[in-house]
Formats: structure tokens, sequence, C-alpha cells
């Protein structure tokens, strides 16, 4: 067994059939999944839907992941005594073999055709089985891969007692599909690869020149804005050289499908992202399955969802999706971290500790070049008693807003008002220091409190109109999850896709790319 995976050997017999019902169902419930049908949500960014396809089987509690700093990162246990699995039989040698070549391919673990796993023997088919689960479980990376603002961590998992299990009692294939995380977004995101797949198979698409194309124009280069939409979305005829209602209306869908405003008119924005390479989009695809894979296997009933990439908040209750809203992230160079945490108080009228690197770089300068800018915004300066001074920004004039939800990360960010609203109307909102501002805050407010017997509206609105900062500890936390997708799919596998603004996607692809490749030296060694 390589020791490089960490697998860790825990004597808890693995849930070996799990009922995968209908994705479309599901989705069906959810309104298709992430479409869900608001007019917010026709303009800004679906969020991906994280809802088990089935309630996990015989599991221990998930332990949470952590939003842990690299410093911090803590090594995978040392394997305890291996667990003895039972030889395989020719035909589960065989069964195997097959399963694991398939399953590659369709999880997207591998690119290309499945390989050939019938020549290897027994023990060495035994070691690529268990890489696979672990692979398909919790992801390919090891723990040195996380980068500081990748604050997720996949629960530990060793899938020796479960094969051991499923090779004793030759269910070998409902071990197998138990595998894959047990979401709905998930599954769609494993169509959608089967999509795209079969796309750059059919040879892709060709580039569309970069000319303005607008409703009305005929000719040549329509047929071929046809020919390229119809790639993706079935309802467009790929023939016909005339911009008429119906390719106005497809391109529309197309462009909420990449989180551009759908204005109709195909400009520079909607021919680049058209003109993406298939095999980038597979690319990009199989990198937001692997953060699935980072999840637990069961969420909190109640949760925010926040789509980093998108900028956009969802509010879970269960299964249904209660609120969604607009948000503002981080811009390139000031990211929003992935984490889990949970919201516990509510912060009215905060005032806004500004961290250093912010007041180094912009508030200090400013005031050297502009004297008495700071008084004029509301700061005042705090002697921190060693010499040096930090600034604070009054309740009034905060840049808080109003709402500051407080949730425990190393990181020190948070979800909070503003009092710039006009950012929200843009398409591109990734513009924060990296916090997540919120579109609808009071709503959210409102919603997380309800349960709160000392702090229903009455309460809240007497609280923010004295313009005293008051904490609201909440009778019921609620998880949060900051969470980065670039692509998402629904129930027919039609995926969604954002730019990668932090490059994220390539990162991930190229360390997985990497750690796929010392396993693959590994096993032929």
């Amino acid at each position: 067994m390589p020791t490089n995976r960490g697998y860790h050997i825990r004597m808890t017999k693995m849930p070996f059939s799990v009922s995968r019902p209908s994705i479309a169902r599901l989705l069906g419930t959810l309104a298709a999944g992430s479409m869900i049908a608001t007019p917010l949500l026709a303009q800004v960014a679906p969020p991906p839907v994280m809802v088990p396809t089935t309630p996990p089987q015989a599991q221990p509690p998930a332990a949470q992941p952590q939003a842990v700093p690299p410093a911090t990162v803590q090594p995978l246990p040392q394997a305890a005594p291996a667990v003895a699995i039972p030889p395989l039989s020719e035909a589960q040698a065989r069964q195997l073999a097959t399963l694991i070549a398939q399953g590659e391919v369709a999880q997207g673990l591998r690119q290309g055709p499945p390989r050939d796993l019938s020549t290897l023997s027994p023990a060495a088919l035994t070691r690529v089985a268990l890489d696979y689960a672990h692979a398909v479980h919790v992801g390919r990376l090891d723990a040195a891969d996380f980068t500081k603002d990748w604050g997720i961590r996949p629960q530990p998992y060793d899938p020796a007692p479960g094969f051991a299990e499923a090779v004793r009692h030759d269910r070998l294939s409902a071990w197998i599909a138990s595998l894959p995380p047990p979401y709905a977004g998930y599954d769609a995101l494993v169509k959608g690869l089967a999509r795209y797949r079969a796309m750059a198979a059919a040879g892709g698409w060709s580039s569309l020149p970069a000319a303005t194309i607008n409703f009305g124009a005929s000719g040549p280069q329509v047929l071929a804005l046809r020919k390229r939409l119809a790639m993706e979305d079935p309802a467009v005829s790929a023939t016909g050289e005339r911009f008429d209602e119906d390719l106005l209306a497809a391109v529309r869908r197309a462009q909420r499908r990449y989180g551009l405003n759908p204005v109709g008119t195909v400009g520079t924005q909607t021919i680049a992202v058209l003109n993406v390479p298939v095999a980038q989009r597979i690319r990009q695809i199989m990198a937001n399955m692997e953060r699935w894979r980072w999840l637990p296997q069961q969420l909190e009933a109640k949760r925010v969802q926040v789509n980093i990439a998108a900028a956009v908040l969802t509010v879970f209750d269960g299964d249904n999706p209660v609120m969604s809203m607009k948000a503002v992230t981080g811009r390139p160079g000031n990211e929003t971290p992935m984490l889990v945490s949970t919201i516990r108080s509510i912060v009215l009228n905060p005032p806004w500790n500004v961290p250093s690197s912010i007041a180094n770089k912009e508030l200090w300068p400013k005031e050297r070049a502009n004297p008495g800018y700071l008084k004029r915004a509301g700061f005042r300066v705090i002697d921190n008693g060693d010499g040096s001074k930090r600034l604070q920004q009054s309740s009034e004039k905060s840049a808080l807003g109003r709402y500051k939800f407080d949730f425990p990360n190393d990181f020190a960010v948070y979800l909070h008002d503003t009092p710039a609203q006009s950012g929200f109307s843009k398409f591109d909102r990734l513009a924060s220091h990296g916090c997540v501002r919120l579109e609808k805050p009071a709503d959210l407010a409102s919603l997380m409190l309800k349960t709160t017997p000392e702090w229903q509206q009455p309460q809240i609105d007497a609280v923010i109109a004295s313009g005293k900062t008051v904490r609201a500890t909440m009778a019921e936390p609620v998880a949060v999850y900051l969470l980065y997708w670039t692509a998402f799919a629904n129930a027919d596998g039609q995926v969604g896709f954002r730019e990668d603004p932090y490059s994220w996607d390539a990162q991930l692809a190229t360390k997985i790319e990497a750690r796929s490749a010392e396993r693959a030296q590994a096993t032929k060694d």
C-alpha cells in the first residue's frame, strides 16, 4: 500500500448501497438546481446547489473542515495497523479493473480513453483501487498542496476497511458507486463533463472573428454564431444566416450562462468567452469536481453559501434555497478565501477596525496627500501603546454599513453591509479587500434572527436607528460556506461557467497533474 496517501485505518463499515435518486427530480425541487427562478438570478450567477442525492448511510458524524493557514496545517495522522484485505477472485479482479477504468474517466480523474488495468497483479490492482477511492471521495491533493486561501480541507478518509468489506461480500460495484460526493451538483458536473468530452471528440468549435454582431444582422458571421451556440445549447438551430428573435434569446441565455450582462449584442466579452477552447472548459469542470470532494459528506440544514467567483450569496433551509442576493467579493490580489465556519452573531452599527495592510497602503497615504481626510471620513487614530497606531472608522460612516455577520476564521473576513451600493449593479463584482459585501444585509439579518425572541424586527430597527453598536447573538447559529465555483451544471448537464479570476482552477489542475504523475510512477515501481 502506498504510504504517501496517508491511509487511516478506521474500523468503520462503509455504506455499500447508495441510492442516488434522479438528479432531475432533485434539481426540479430546487427550481432546476442552481437556476433559482427569481428576477435576481436571471441576471447574476446561479450558485451551484449542494444537495445530497441521498442521506449518508451508516456514517459517523462528519468532522467539519477548518479554515487553517498553511503554517498551522497539521500532517495527516500516521496509518494504523493495516486492515486485512481478502484476496480478489479472478472474477472480482476483472470487474474491479473495468469499474476503475471507467470511473477514472467518468469522474474526471483521467483524460482520454479508459486505461487497461487487466494486466495488473491482484496486489497492484488493490493499490490502484485504494488510490482511486481516495481520489474520488476526498480528492487527489496532499496537505502540502493546499494554499493559504484554500481554507477547506477534506475529511480524513481511509478506503481500506470499506474495500475489504466489499471484497469479502462481493459488493465491489456498490462500493465504487458509493465513493463520489453525494451531491446533485457534483452529479450534474459528471454529466456535463461527458457532454463536453463529446463536443471535444466531435472536433470542438471554431473561434468566432472579433467583430460585433447585432440583432438584425445577417450573413456567414451569424451562421458561425449559430453553430457555436448550438454546441452548448440544444435549443439553438445551427442553420440560418439571420440574427432573429430566436437567436437573440439564445445569445442572452449564453450570456447569463457565462455571467455576462444579457444585452443580446455579441460584443468583445461574449466573443471572448465563446472562443475559450473546449479543452479548457473540460479542465475547468474537472477542477470544480475536485473542489466538491473537499466538502463534508453531510451539510448543515441551515447554511449560507457564497460563490466567490460569481459573487452571489444563497441561504438554504434544508434542500431549499430561501434567499439569494448579489455580493461583492475580493478582487484578485485581495482574494476571498474558501472556508467553512459558523455565524453566531450579528453586529449592528459596527465600527470598522481597519486592517493595518489597508491603512498602510491606502488610508495613511490619503491623509498625507490631503490632510484632514481621515477626520472627514470618520476615522480616529488609536494608539496601540507600543508606539504604533491603528485606525477605526466610526459606525456612523463605517464602510461596513449597518450590519456585520461575524464568524470565526483565520483570515479576518466576514459578511457585511456597505454604503457603496453602486457595486451591485455591475456584473463583475470582485472588488473588495477580501470580505463579502451584501446587497440585502437587512433581509439576511432578519432571517437569521427570526428564531431569536429578543431580536425581532422592532428591536433590530430600534438599535439601527439609535446608532449604537450592539452585538446580537443568534439563538440558532448558521453554517457559512465560502466556495469558489467557476463551473456548475443543471440536471441536463448544461454547464454555466465563470472566469477563473484568482487562477485557482489553473493552480489546482497543475497540482493535480503533478500528484497524478507521482502516483502513476509509484504504481509502476
